[in-house]
């Protein structure tokens, strides 16, 4: 179904890439990887539902938001692959090789302190959690700024395969054809809660147009503040839907902060195993904690 969906807007095959086939365009592409990881997480997350896991709501990280919009029914599959298919393209066409991202561990406050100097150069991209932040912008400035995290101890990571700068000034350049490209995107209802990584709310379906989705590349995701509103409202289990967790200790660290919740968090898959067992694993670990 992803395959098909995404099949108008793409001169590759979804098929093709996930098996490796010969041919297929390599995954080192962001117009490739990006709309390939939405499939996957779709995929995953029907997965979860064919075995009685039924989100009571859900939450997107950066374009995860894609995925987490058509499975709380909000974006149709067609809308969806269209919105992650031309990001994606758009990004390839303008902003690849102009940029770098890194993760950080440690506090907002720090970070928003230290980058003075790099005022226009460098932005907060993401607030994953209470200590993990991940900053943007131009390659040049980043490698200044690692020096000034040596000097403080700080630990950090450049994030691999990614050449440009997303949530940063630099998305400003390609407003106005992002907006081109997904003019008349809407959004409906839905049938489950969607907690915004955009605004750290829960998500109005008739706010959530073309402009939403050039906020989505361009803002701060404010990941660490959405979980903290998913806490504020009761919620208890967090299962993050990819091939590999990177979120989980975000989402962990940020339950810590809670000490009297009980919560419980888990992934999906993992890189160097993504097996059956894998998968019933992480079922069972739900299964005794009375989930569902």
């Amino acid at each position: 179904e992803c395959a098909e969906a995404l099949a108008p807007y793409t001169d590759w095959s979804l098929i093709d890439v996930i098996t490796g086939a010969p041919d297929a365009p390599s995954l080192d592409r962001v117009d490739v990887l990006q709309p390939t990881t939405f499939a996957i997480m779709v995929s995953l997350a029907a997965l979860w539902q064919a075995n009685g896991i039924h989100p009571d709501a859900v939450i997107g990280h950066s374009q995860g938001e894609i995925a987490a919009a058509h499975i709380a029914g909000h974006l149709t599959l067609p809308t969806a692959a269209k919105i992650v298919a031309l990001r994606g393209q758009t990004i390839a066409h303008h902003l690849t090789g102009h940029g770098g991202m890194m993760s950080v561990l440690t506090s907002q406050e720090w970070i928003q302190d230290a980058l003075a100097p790099w005022d226009g150069r460098l932005w907060i991209a993401a607030i994953n959690g209470p200590a993990s932040v991940s900053i943007s912008g131009d390659p040049d400035a980043l490698t200044e700024f690692g020096k000034t995290l040596s000097k403080a101890k700080i630990y950090r990571w450049q994030l691999p395969g990614v050449d440009f700068a997303g949530h940063s000034g630099h998305v400003t350049t390609i407003k106005d054809e992002l907006h081109q490209v997904l003019d008349g995107v809407t959004a409906t209802p839905g049938h489950t809660a969607w907690m915004s990584t955009v605004t750290a709310d829960w998500a109005d379906p008739t706010h959530i147009t073309t402009n939403y989705w050039y906020r989505n590349l361009h803002d701060t995701v404010r990941f660490h503040q959405a979980t903290q509103a998913l806490l504020n409202h009761g919620y208890r289990t967090f299962i993050e839907v990819s091939t590999h967790p990177v979120l989980t200790t975000a989402i962990q660290d940020t339950t810590e902060t809670h000490p009297q919740l009980h919560t419980t968090i888990t992934g999906t898959l993992r890189r160097d195993d993504d097996s059956p067992h894998r998968f019933l694993t992480h079922l069972a670990e739900l299964t005794t904690t009375g989930t569902p």
